[in-house]
């Protein structure tokens, strides 16, 4: 078993991605190999006291940057480190393939070198929301602003094997986002969707809002990627929103400061529970290959974190699931 590690993918490139592929070799046994432009992968190696002969290089001169577009990068730049990594993981040189680079760039290549899984009609993007019950998977938060109801039905499969692995849960809840938990609120979207929800194998159990996401009352959330995307994007500015609040209200006065101190476990605890890096990345669901992507910011850790999911992924089988999954509801 190999995972392959796009080394030129986050915004800090290739540091992260060596000091974190470092640290998951600890754990993993199964060999790394990084993707990218060997002379600066070597360079960075050095500059860090790594040998070369940690990992293995493949070398892909080319690289895309955030702030380009996918398809365009895809034909200026055909050996960029993503799209030979994709390309790697589909002659089976590795099983997985890890990057921090361009979300739009990892679906492009994804979908035009691996393709779909039989049956899948649209690849959506999850995120692992925190809730105060554990976790929740809100899918699709963007690859597909318009949808069919019988898309979300797909994503809801393909949600709730995801919560399956990440969670352990034998049957997970899987909710419809609505502006109201009764079966006919919503727009038409979701109300032809709830028809085909409740016909499904999936473990639906009905409309839900924002609030019950996040009291962990569900363990799967889909929606169109539009409002998936409003959702998410809202949500992480309400909460950077509160932790400056409660900071500068912290470091106000003597007084303030003393009851912040006191208080730091809790707000350590806290800041674990809403740490992206404590996941690291997202697979792409229903490509036929697994593929996952994480946040341009990573660090190291995150980057330590990503592998190691890969890793758990593999073993656990978690594209062959996929395959299964949505061939029994095409039935």
């Amino acid at each position: 078993m190999a995972i392959i590690l796009d080394a030129m993918g986050s915004d800090a490139y290739p540091q992260p991605e060596i000091l974190g592929a470092l640290e998951a070799k600890k754990d993993i046994k199964d060999e790394i190999i990084l993707v990218g432009n060997d002379q600066l992968i070597k360079n960075e190696m050095k500059n860090l006291g790594v040998g070369t002969n940690e990992f293995k290089i493949i070398n892909a001169p080319e690289i895309v940057e955030m702030w380009e577009k996918p398809v365009e990068a895809a034909g200026k730049k055909p050996n960029n480190s993503m799209a030979v990594g994709i390309r790697l993981l589909k002659d089976g040189t590795g099983d997985a393939f890890v990057t921090a680079g361009n979300t739009g760039g990892a679906m492009f290549n994804g979908l035009r070198v691996l393709g779909r899984i039989k049956g899948v009609q649209r690849t959506p993007l999850s995120v692992v929301f925190p809730t105060r019950k554990g976790k929740c998977i809100v899918l699709d938060i963007g690859a597909n602003a318009d949808c069919r109801p019988d898309f979300l039905v797909q994503f809801a499969i393909m949600g709730s094997i995801y919560a399956n692995f990440i969670s352990e849960i034998a049957e997970p809840r899987v909710g419809l986002l609505s502006n109201g938990e009764e079966a006919g609120k919503g727009n038409k979207l979701t109300q032809d969707a709830y028809k085909l929800l409740e016909k499904s194998s999936v473990n639906f159990i009905g409309n839900v809002e924002p609030k019950e996401l996040f009291a962990g009352e569900v363990d799967v959330v889909v929606t169109d990627g539009f409002t998936g995307n409003v959702l998410v994007k809202g949500s992480e500015a309400i909460s950077k929103f509160m932790v400056d609040i409660l900071k500068d209200s912290l470091m106000a006065s003597l007084r303030t400061k003393i009851g912040a101190l006191l208080a730091k476990p809790a707000f350590d605890q806290l800041k674990s529970l809403i740490d992206p890096s404590e996941v690291g990345a997202a697979p792409l669901l229903g490509l036929d290959g697994l593929v996952l992507v994480g946040h341009g910011r990573s660090d190291s850790r995150a980057i330590t974190s990503s592998l190691k999911l890969a890793k758990q992924a593999t073993d656990s089988g978690l594209v062959d699931k996929m395959r299964t999954g949505i061939s029994y509801e095409l039935k």
